[in-house]
């Protein structure tokens, strides 16, 4: 039996939100939220009660704002909101990017300032708990005026009359509901509004970003420690002296690690004196000063998305201290997209440098290795077509990476009239991570091919373990053979975290990950 997390509107953490990710909890409300909760729906129940025009309560949506709706026809106009917003097209979200949007949906409605009844956060939670998938296209969203065609396909199988998705397939949701014994949601006034108003989407794709790469970025720091040794680089550039003169956290930790990762290794001390070469290139010596400025990018992205995952976002607002509905723009994504966008650019960072050190491991004038990392050059191309491939991606990430955010199209004829683009900017972060993931997992096959020239010496412990990691699947590559599985099971282990576990065997490492 999988935990029980008690949702605290509010107060979600980052650690929180990865195991709800990832399917490891089942949620609860606190019983200390339901208070407000009625407080606020009974705000909204007196407004659809009374005669004053309320947006979203009364009236129509968006440009519609001033048409008056009766009091007869309240429920048919959430019902026609949700049916006429559900447009979505396109692949499916997954299942770990619907269990964060349903339930950060859900703690969102608790904090009270919604004006939902309890039935629908409760839903939610059920179809949850329940594992239940609803199916929601991944495209028709700018992120502005909330993420509405997908959350409103998620409102759709909550109410029984849009699909979920179970085992992979596309299933009817009324028929999942009923296997699992909830009910269908009935809405009430502004329920189908503060459903579909919001940032949901596009901070669930983000998170699931966030936690994808993780693992991808702490491969890169690994792996790159592992070029270090092969192309005998020195360790000079990582004295912690040299980045506390700058300051910048994710440099001063990144070159931590690497002296970590390099330490005790008999490659580092055979080439200690006597080398000829004065400095190495930038894309060993500056990895701190790159990857670091990544890190820190990450990090602040990983605040935004939290915030962002706690925050209150459909309008208009209602305090039940006062009484008051408020309209305003919470639901304008401009802060996950500028994130997202921050988070491609560090993406695509991790992976050109990575790209630039496959291409030095391959040029032995640079090196001092074999031509393309082989013994009998000629007849054997080696690693030469495979640094084609990491160039490919990183030229493609290249184009992935312009930020989305400043790309902005009115909708809803001209009264959304500058919108975030945040759910595409969140959505091709996937793609690019697995660029740099297949990037990464070259190069780790290039760096370990390249230790190969330079034995009986060994690397550090913590590389070795690496390398032994890597070859019992993967043998040294004498001459040429179908390289194409090899890079796959290479970009496996950089993806599935088995590096990860490795580098957190360290010593005395700060978090990777700043608690937020």
């Amino acid at each position: 039996m999988k935990p029980t997390l008690t949702l605290n509107p509010g107060k979600l953490t980052l650690e929180q939100l990865q195991s709800i990710h990832n399917g490891e909890v089942l949620l609860a409300l606190p019983e200390a939220s339901r208070a407000v909760i009625r407080a606020s729906q009974q705000i909204v129940q007196n407004a659809a009660d009374g005669d004053a025009p309320v947006y979203g309560v009364n009236t129509g949506f968006g440009k519609l704002a001033n048409q008056r709706i009766s009091k007869e026809q309240l429920a048919t106009l959430q019902l026609n909101l949700i049916r006429s917003h559900s447009v979505g097209v396109g692949a499916p979200l997954s299942p770990e990017i619907m269990r964060i949007m349903v339930a950060i949906k859900a703690a969102s409605l608790a904090r009270g300032h919604s004006g939902v009844r309890e039935v629908v956060i409760d839903t939610l939670l059920a179809v949850f708990n329940a594992g239940l998938v609803p199916y929601v296209p991944s495209q028709g969203s700018v992120g502005a005026s909330g993420d509405l065609a997908p959350l409103a396909h998620m409102t759709l199988a909550i109410m029984g009359e849009g699909d979920m998705l179970e085992d992979g397939k596309r299933v009817p949701a009324l028929q999942a509901l009923q296997k699992a014994g909830i009910s269908p949601l009935q809405l009430g006034p502004k329920e189908g509004l503060a459903l579909i108003n919001g940032t949901q989407t596009s901070t669930a794709l983000a998170l699931h970003a966030l936690f994808s790469f993780e693992p991808v970025l702490e491969a890169a720091l690994v792996i790159g420690a592992l070029t270090i040794d092969a192309a005998r680089g020195s360790d000079g550039p990582f004295d912690p002296r040299i980045h506390m003169l700058r300051g910048q956290p994710g440099q001063i930790d990144v070159a931590q690690y690497y002296r970590e990762l390099l330490k005790g290794s008999a490659i580092r001390k055979s080439h200690e004196e006597g080398d000829d070469r004065v400095q190495d290139p930038y894309c060993l010596r500056c990895q701190p000063q790159v990857v670091g400025a990544c890190l820190d990018q990450v990090r602040h992205g990983a605040l935004v998305l939290v915030r962002e995952a706690n925050a209150v976002t459909d309008n208009p607002l209602v305090f039940p201290e006062d009484g008051a509905m408020l309209s305003g723009g919470n639901f304008h994504a401009e802060p996950v997209a500028l994130a997202a966008d921050g988070m491609a650019l560090a993406i695509a960072e991790v992976g050109a440098i990575a790209e630039r050190r496959v291409a030095m491991l391959i040029d032995s004038s640079v090196s001092r290795l074999p031509p393309f990392l082989t013994a009998d050059a000629g007849l054997n191309s080696g690693f030469m077509i495979a640094h084609v491939t990491a160039a490919a991606l990183a030229s493609e990430n290249k184009s992935l990476a312009h930020p989305a955010s400043v790309d902005s199209l009115p909708t809803s004829a001209n009264q959304e009239d500058h919108v975030s683009m945040a759910t595409f900017a969140a959505r091709r972060l996937q793609a690019m991570i697995s660029n740099t993931a297949n990037i990464l997992g070259i190069e780790l096959l290039a760096a370990a091919q390249g230790i190969e020239f330079l034995r009986p010496l060994k690397s550090s412990g913590a590389l070795e373990e690496v390398l032994a990691l890597l070859r019992k699947d993967i043998p040294a590559m004498h001459q040429d053979r179908y390289l194409a599985p090899d890079m796959e099971h290479a970009t496996n282990l950089v993806r599935s975290g088995a590096l990860t576990k490795i580098l957190r065997t360290l010593p005395a490492l700060p978090q990777l990950w700043v608690p937020v």
